[in-house]
């Protein structure tokens, strides 16, 4: 296949369909490393004109804010212990029982690249 830089929302809709056929590709094939390569060129097309701005979706909650994170990073919840902690202050930061510390919020917005405005938020949506 012959690939090039998406500069248009044409471009962009024929790499999605471009996916879409690769998708279920034997992974180590010719295929696969096609599927590699216009997954990341409709990356940085999406990085550029579809920013996801977490500062404004997510002003009020740190903890929703994670979850997005970690769930578009295609992570789990252990992942998140070196910047938390133990796997019960995970726990515990998630199901809104402890607030997250200075070190937390600033290994949080480093390695997941979540805003630190939102991180240092505190979480409106507290569990009694």
């Amino acid at each position: 296949m012959n690939f090039h830089v998406i500069k248009t929302e044409d471009d962009y809709d024929r790499a999605l369909a471009i996916i879409d056929e690769l998708i279920d590709c034997p992974v180590g094939s010719a295929e696969a490393a096609d599927l590699e390569l216009v997954s990341i060129l409709v990356e940085d097309y999406e990085r550029q004109h579809y920013k996801m701005d977490l500062a404004s979706m997510y002003k009020d909650d740190p903890v929703d804010a994670i979850c997005v994170a970690v769930d578009s990073m295609g992570l789990s919840t252990k992942d998140l212990v070196p910047y938390i902690g133990s796997k019960s202050k995970v726990n515990e930061i998630l199901e809104r029982k402890r607030n997250l510390t200075l070190p937390m919020i600033k290994k949080l917005h480093k390695n997941l690249h979540i805003p630190a405005e939102v991180l240092l938020q505190e979480s409106k949506r507290k569990v009694a």
